[in-house]
């Protein structure tokens, strides 16, 4: 058995849509399939039914956006198969929003320099529950501006920490975003965390408790890093996890669905974990009145 467990749809900053992300799992012949879309949960129903339509199990999931205070600096967490997902909506709701009030900054910003339409970025949005640095770019390429989404013009826009048009706000505190996770009774795993420069904080979260895992197998992370990863997961007993983070058209770096995966093991442990949520989220159901 072998799963893709961080991928993104049309829904947050993917060009492929539910079902067209779906049918290329099954095409790479995956058993298993995570559709972690940022700060939403929208996918989850449809998601299941188009899986047993293909034959891929399907697990819930979300990539939540979250913020370091210690170190100033962003974090983003995959959860999994949350039980009580209505609690995490208002969180989704509060990200999506910062989001949005962000890239409408961003989009003033680009205007005062390119002379483009005011709705040229969000005929790109489309389904989408918030707007992306790469539907500003895709604004840009179309009319003209840049022949490619990442290149000299991103860089010198939207590049981190001091891009001309960057916008920044600090996202809900990843304490409060984990502690808020295993209420959903979901399961949090760090995505990436050498991309953000995370490592820090992943010791201090396992050291807390705070995480059931971390994304070891991801582009961003050389194999010498996914090591060293594997090998701290290992220790301390957390899941290992793997994924394409497939974007589509707006993949920074060359990447498909499949490229990355997350082994038996590892898949067989978080079946386990998500079957005891389950459970406990049986036993601590309210009592009804008779």
């Amino acid at each position: 058995m072998i799963g893709d467990l961080h991928c993104h749809t049309t829904l947050s900053d993917g060009s492929l849509g539910i079902e067209e992300v779906i049918a290329q799992a099954k095409r790479m012949q995956l058993d298993v399939l995570a559709i972690t879309d940022h700060d939403t949960l929208s996918s989850s129903s449809r998601a299941q039914i188009l899986g047993e339509r293909y034959g891929i199990k399907i697990i819930p999931a979300v990539e939540l956006s979250a913020w370091d205070k210690q170190r100033n600096m962003k974090v983003h967490i995959l959860c999994y198969a949350p039980q009580k997902p209505d609690r995490l909506e208002g969180l989704c709701l509060k990200s999506c929003s910062i989001r949005t009030e962000c890239a409408k900054d961003m989009i003033k910003k680009v205007m005062e320099r390119y002379p483009i339409p005011q709705d040229a970025v969000r005929m790109y949005t489309k389904g989408s529950k918030s707007i992306y640095k790469q539907h500003i770019m895709r604004a840009l390429v179309n009319y003209g501006y840049a022949t490619e989404l990442y290149g000299e013009v991103n860089d010198r826009l939207f590049k981190y920490p001091d891009g001309e048009c960057l916008v920044t706000r600090e996202y809900p505190d990843v304490h409060f975003v984990l502690d808020l996770i295993h209420s959903s009774k979901g399961i949090a795993v760090m995505a990436h965390p050498y991309m953000f420069n995370n490592i820090e904080l992943l010791h201090e979260l396992t050291e807390a408790g705070k995480l059931d895992g971390v994304e070891v197998c991801h582009h961003s992370a050389s194999k010498e890093q996914q090591r060293s990863l594997r090998e701290f997961a290992q220790e301390h007993d957390l899941l290992c996890t793997g994924g394409s983070d497939f974007h589509g058209l707006y993949n920074e770096v060359a990447t498909y669905i499949g490229k990355e995966t997350t082994d038996a093991e590892n898949i067989e442990k978080l079946f386990k974990l998500i079957n005891k949520n389950i459970q406990l989220s049986k036993t601590h159901r309210p009592k009804t009145e008779a």
